[in-house]
């Protein structure tokens, strides 16, 4: 089972209570970022080309806890640059566990052996290793040879000491069907508990726009995958059977980017992970203040070709609270791979992209370089 009982039963009490109180918008997973830096150079990567200033900032480990408790999300994804490189990253992890929050500890896994005497084993904890396909399928995403033996190799020790561990993947437009499978049927091999898949998203940083995938593109992409799989079955995917589905065509969904709020060196980011189209100190700016209905698939450009979990999995789940047999259904049958797709959300209302973050950039940067002036 990718996803544990007690994660599920944490997690659907959560939402239960959400419910209950009548909120409407409310979060299931933090995105929580530290720091930029990493010890890689991605080209599908946005984040290593900030200027210095901003690659040598770190949130504190006061000022993760803070946002954990701020938000109060379930889940909480910590995710980079590369986390390892932060030195207080074990106890920010400690931290959150004890908070018994599910804590992903998202890495590129070349520090992973190094590090991982530094962490205790828990119902609460996941390696989440980023494996974008099989050897020269990963190596060439990251730029660099022999960093997917490397990961694998991290992987076999994490589960020897008794470590969750999942690996996340994202696919782009060169992706391989059949290849891609077959890598699937690999990480079953090494023991991983679970796999979290992703459409790759030309989100504004990007350095090589042309590899990411579009709406059509993605849906025909997943069915194709999935039918490798018996629909997906064969695979133990750390996500919602539903958005697997949506993924495969089945669904019409709206993002909910609410739903995985993403807290940076900058502040609150607005509106989600991908977009950084401005910053708030609090989250409650960020949930009260952000005009929601100017985003997502169909109201804005940006958005257009976005079908990735960080905007969709949480949409993907309040639909299995509405509708869990159907959910239950593509769970025990697997993801529809033939027929029919959903109609996807038309295009022709949406607003013109605003290019607006390397402002942002720039406010952050001249306020750094003050503080230093200021001896701050």
């Amino acid at each position: 089972m990718a996803i544990p009982l007690l994660q599920k039963a944490l997690v659907g009490a959560y939402i239960a209570r959400k419910h209950l109180s009548g909120q409407t918008r409310y979060p299931l997973a933090l995105m929580l970022e530290p720091l930029f830096r990493c010890n890689l150079a991605c080209a599908g990567c946005g984040k290593i080309d900030y200027p210095n200033e901003i690659l040598d900032q770190r949130l504190s480990t006061r000022e993760c806890l803070d946002a954990v408790d701020e938000c109060g999300a379930p889940v909480v994804s910590i995710a980079g640059g590369e986390p390892l490189l932060h030195k207080d990253m074990p106890e920010i992890v400690r931290g959150i566990v004890a908070r018994r929050k599910f804590v992903y500890l998202c890495t590129n896994a070349l520090l992973m052996d190094k590090k991982l005497e530094q962490y205790q084993p828990s119902p609460f904890f996941i390696w989440s290793v980023h494996l974008d396909g099989d050897a020269q399928m990963h190596d060439r995403s990251v730029c660099q040879p022999g960093v997917y033996e490397r990961a694998v190799a991290a992987i076999g020790h994490a589960k020897e000491r008794g470590f969750r561990v999942n690996i996340n993947c994202t696919l782009f437009n060169d992706a391989q069907p059949e290849r891609v499978a077959r890598f699937f049927d690999e990480v079953k091999a090494m023991g991983v508990d679970g796999i979290t898949v992703s459409p790759g998203y030309a989100y504004e940083r990007a350095p090589e726009q042309q590899h990411f995938l579009a709406r059509g593109a993605t849906r025909r992409l997943f069915r194709d995958i999935l039918r490798l799989g018996d629909g997906g079955r064969r695979w133990s995917f750390s996500q919602s059977s539903l958005f697997l589905d949506f993924l495969a065509g089945n669904q019409t969904y709206h993002c909910t980017p609410w739903g995985n709020p993403a807290r940076t060196v900058f502040g609150w980011q607005r509106p989600c992970y991908l977009l950084g189209e401005g910053y708030v100190r609090t989250f409650r700016e960020l949930m009260e203040e952000t005009h929601w209905d100017a985003y997502g698939t169909g109201h804005y450009e940006k958005c257009a070709n976005c079908m990735v979990h960080s905007g969709y999995e949480a949409t993907a789940v309040m639909d299995t609270i509405r509708r869990p047999l159907t959910a239950c259904r593509v769970a025990l049958s697997g993801v529809r791979t033939s027929g029919d797709m959903a109609p996807d959300i038309a295009l022709d209302g949406q607003r013109p992209a605003e290019y607006v973050h390397a402002h942002h950039v720039a406010i952050k940067v001249a306020e750094i370089r003050g503080r230093r002036a200021n001896g701050a």
